[in-house]
């Protein structure tokens, strides 16, 4: 079977060709397959986010190589790498960034719209299926300044799935959260991964969270390392 994401090699530098060139990632080798579920971990200024955004296909590595779905992105285009990046990986992010002026529904249909420039039927059905699988069908009329926001987060996990992609990439999902509501949203991810099989990388400070993924991968210092999330010890 394909990894869904396979990174071979990954180096990352700012300011190359300068007396000031910094490399922040430092050859990170890393697979993602079909229906894992993985928490990212590491302090800030570690790399993490670089690491997300060339995962994302937000940013390029200064050298390596990235594929998704066994395709490499090495000779795409920027209108290419978007391209895979619409209709391949899903963002939830720790404010959801909805548009308030929207419905919840309008909000989920939002990457279909941007896809196929004109809304259909098809995409309302897609929008309320997915509010369904999320538990908002009572408010999918409802605009994002109306619902909580546990239910604003929900609602931005329903967009993240609206193309089907094979990755979901959550930085920092809950962080906004309280813990009952935080709970809540990560069970959610939980059951859609198992339900639909989704590859979701979920980047959290919190560990007890963490330890409910099936591994962890620290980040540190621009180098990755991982275990099971369930022989993880506590900290010191």
């Amino acid at each position: 079977m394909v990894d869904v994401l396979a990174l071979g090699q990954i180096r990352k530098s700012y300011n190359v060709g300068t007396p000031v060139e910094t490399e922040v990632l430092h050859g990170i080798d890393l697979t993602l397959a079909a229906g894992e579920f993985v928490a990212l971990m590491g302090p800030s200024g570690s790399g993490k986010s670089t690491l997300l955004n060339i995962i994302g296909l937000l940013d390029r590595p200064t050298s390596g190589t990235v594929s998704i779905n066994g395709q490499s992105t090495a000779g795409l285009s920027e209108s290419g790498l978007t391209a895979l990046r619409g209709h391949t990986i899903g963002f939830v992010f720790q404010y959801h960034y909805l548009i308030s002026a929207f419905t919840a529904a309008e909000n989920v249909m939002m990457p279909m719209l941007v896809s196929h420039g004109r809304r259909t039927d098809a995409m309302q059905d897609v929008a309320y299926g997915l509010l369904a699988d999320v538990e908002l069908t009572r408010w999918r009329d409802n605009r994002a300044t109306n619902m909580s926001g546990g239910q604003q987060q929900r609602v931005a996990i329903a967009r993240a799935l609206a193309m089907n992609p094979s990755l979901v990439l959550a930085d920092e999902p809950t962080g906004n959260l309280d813990s009952v509501s935080a709970d809540g949203v990560f069970d959610l991810m939980r059951r859609i991964n198992k339900e639909r099989s989704t590859t979701f990388l979920i980047v959290t400070h919190n560990l007890e969270l963490a330890r409910r993924c099936d591994r962890i991968l620290d980040v540190i210092d621009g180098r990755i390392s991982g275990q099971e999330a369930g022989r993880l010890s506590a900290p010191a």
